[in-house]
C-alpha cells in the first residue's frame, strides 16, 4: 500500500491558515522538510509557510536552564487570532468628534435628520477638510446608543402606516381637474406653482392651519385660520395677495387643492389671477409635496394638540423652522434660500 504524499486538497488561494494547518506545519517542519514541500503539501505559497514560521517560532527553556528555539502552532494560532482583533476599520466617532457634537445639535435642538446634518455639511467650504462620517454611519452610531441622540428622536424613523385606503364612488366638482394641469407643472422646474391643504385642530371649534408649499423651492406656509371654512380659507388667501402685492399672480401662477368643502370658493376668489386644481378624491400622493410638510408640521403640533395654543408667532416660527432645514431633494439647499432666490429673480 502506497501512503498518499501530495496534498489533493483544492488550493485555498487568499485564505487564512487554520488550527489544524498549522499543526500540519509543525509536524512537517520537525521533520525536516523545506518551506516549498510543505507549501506543496498543503496547497500553499512557500512564502506563506516561510511566513507562518517566523511569526509562530519561539524560545523555550529546558531542564537546567538551557533554551532552544522552534515552531509552535499554538504560538502562531494565538498571534494570529491576537492580530485579528486589530483588523478591521477603526470608529471614527473620536476623531470626527467635533462633526459628531454638531450633528447631535443640530438633530435634537432644531429637528434636522442625520441625511440633512451630512448633506448639509458636505456643501459648506469650512467642513470640506474636517474629519466627518457617512449618512449609514451617523445612523449606526445612533442604532448601538453611542450618542445623545436617540432612535425616538427621530420621529420619522419611528412611524408605521395604518391608514386603511377607501375608495369614494361620488365626488363633487369644485373646479378644474389636475388631469387638465399642464404638464411642466409636474417636472418642478418651474417657479409659482403650489399645493395646498388645512391642518385641523383638536376639536370642532378649535382653529385651524392653511397650509401652502412651493413645489420647485418646497418653501412653506402655515396660516392660522379663525376656522376650517371657505370664508378662513378666502381671507388668509387674500391676506397673501396683500402680502405679495404685484407680484402675487407671478409667485402663485397655480394652486393645487384636494376637495375639501373649505376650498369650494377658491376658485371664483381668484378668477384671472391664479389657476386652481384640484386633485381626484383620496388621491394625497397628488398633492405629495403638501402632505409631506404636513406630517413635519406634526413634529411641533401633534395630533391632538388644540392649535388655538399657538400663536400667530409660534406658527410662523414653526413653518421658518422647516424653511431652514436642509432638503436632499434640493441637493442639500434650504427651502428659504431658494424661495428668496426666485423672488428676487422676479423682481
Amino acid at each position: 500500500m502506497v501512503a498518499q504524499l501530495e496534498n489533493t486538497i483544492q488550493n485555498r488561494k487568499n485564505k487564512h491558515l487554520s488550527a489544524f494547518e498549522r499543526g500540519q506545519i509543525e509536524a512537517l517542519h520537525k521533520e525536516g522538510h523545506t518551506n516549498r514541500e510543505i507549501g506543496r503539501r498543503l496547497g500553499r505559497v512557500h512564502q506563506t509557510i516561510a511566513n507562518e514560521l517566523k511569526r509562530g517560532t519561539t524560545t523555550q527553556l529546558k531542564t537546567g536552564r538551557t533554551s532552544y528555539t522552534a515552531y509552535f502552532a499554538e504560538t502562531g494560532q494565538a498571534i494570529y487570532e491576537r492580530n485579528r482583533l486589530q483588523c478591521g476599520a477603526k470608529s471614527k466617532l473620536l476623531i470626527a468628534n467635533e462633526f459628531v457634537n454638531f450633528a447631535c445639535d443640530k438633530i435634537l435642538n432644531q429637528d434636522w435628520s442625520p441625511d440633512a446634518v451630512v448633506g448639509f455639511t458636505s456643501r459648506q467650504e469650512e467642513w470640506k477638510d474636517r474629519p466627518t462620517v457617512s449618512m449609514k454611519t451617523l445612523y449606526n452610531y445612533i442604532d448601538l446608543d453611542v450618542l445623545r441622540v436617540r432612535n425616538i428622536d427621530l420621529p420619522m424613523k419611528l412611524r408605521r402606516n395604518t391608514k386603511v385606503k377607501r375608495i369614494r364612488r361620488n365626488c363633487r366638482i369644485l373646479g378644474m381637474s389636475i388631469a387638465e394641469r399642464p404638464i411642466e407643472i409636474d417636472n418642478r422646474q418651474e417657479f409659482g406653482h403650489w399645493e395646498i391643504d388645512t391642518v385641523e385642530g383638536q376639536k370642532s371649534d378649535d382653529n385651524a392651519l392653511l397650509t401652502l408649499v412651493e413645489r420647485k423651492t418646497r418653501n412653506y406656509y402655515a396660516i392660522l385660520l379663525d376656522d376650517q371654512d371657505h370664508d378662513s380659507v378666502d381671507f388668509a388667501i387674500n391676506q397673501l395677495r396683500q402680502d405679495f402685492g404685484e407680484l402675487f399672480s407671478q409667485v402663485f401662477k397655480t394652486i393645487t387643492s384636494d376637495n375639501g368643502s373649505e376650498f369650494s370658493n377658491l376658485t371664483k376668489s381668484l378668477q384671472g389671477v391664479t389657476d386652481v386644481y384640484f386633485a381626484r378624491p383620496y388621491a394625497p400622493y397628488e398633492r405629495g409635496s403638501n402632505e409631506r410638510h404636513n406630517g413635519l408640521l406634526r413634529r411641533y403640533i401633534p395630533k391632538g394638540k388644540a392649535i388655538s395654543d399657538y400663536s400667530t408667532e409660534s406658527i410662523q416660527r414653526i413653518y421658518q423652522t422647516l424653511n431652514q432645514l436642509p432638503r436632499k431633494i434640493l441637493n442639500y439647499r434650504q427651502p428659504s434660500v431658494l424661495f428668496e432666490e426666485e423672488l428676487a429673480r422676479l423682481a
